[in-house]
């Protein structure tokens, strides 16, 4: 798995900015947190923005998984979203 975040599979600069805001400066840094938790951190974080589920929850699994956000399996995504509280 590459380490960084810049080039990452779904991970754009606001997503980028947005982990780096909550301490994610690398794909291990990303994979020690959990991609769960990191999106609950971004939302804490930005109480007043809508964070889409697909945009970056999605996202950053797909990163660890170097897959596009919608080629997770729906079995995954439903976990996810469970674990989200969603």
């Amino acid at each position: 798995m590459k380490n960084n975040l810049k080039g990452a599979k779904n991970i754009g600069a606001t997503i980028e900015k947005r982990l780096n805001e909550i301490g994610v400066f690398s794909l291990a840094d990303l994979a020690e947190m959990t991609p769960v938790k990191a999106y609950k951190n971004i939302c804490k974080e930005n109480p007043n923005k809508t964070i889409p589920i697909c945009y970056y929850l999605y996202s950053l699994q797909g990163a660890l998984l170097d897959l596009h956000w919608n080629k997770i399996p729906e079995e995954l995504k439903k976990e996810l979203l469970k674990q989200v509280g969603k």
